[in-house]
């Protein structure tokens, strides 16, 4: 067998069931118990400063 035989057969293999391991735990990890509030918060944040600006540092402190 040459070099590319065998590599290819363990990327077909192992490292196809690494990929799938690793997608399920994103999976787990993205819709695990507790994180509701997290993900709340990321999507809301855009809206954080939308009543009045933020104090200080804003572009135009940037710009000085």
């Amino acid at each position: 067998m040459d070099t590319y035989s065998i590599l290819r057969e363990i990327a077909d293999s192992w490292v196809l069931l690494l990929m799938f391991v690793f997608f399920l735990g994103v999976v787990f990890w993205a819709f695990r118990p507790g994180s509701r509030r997290a993900h709340d918060e990321s999507a809301n944040l855009i809206f954080r400063n939308e009543k009045r600006p933020a104090k200080g540092g804003g572009f135009e402190e940037a710009k000085k």
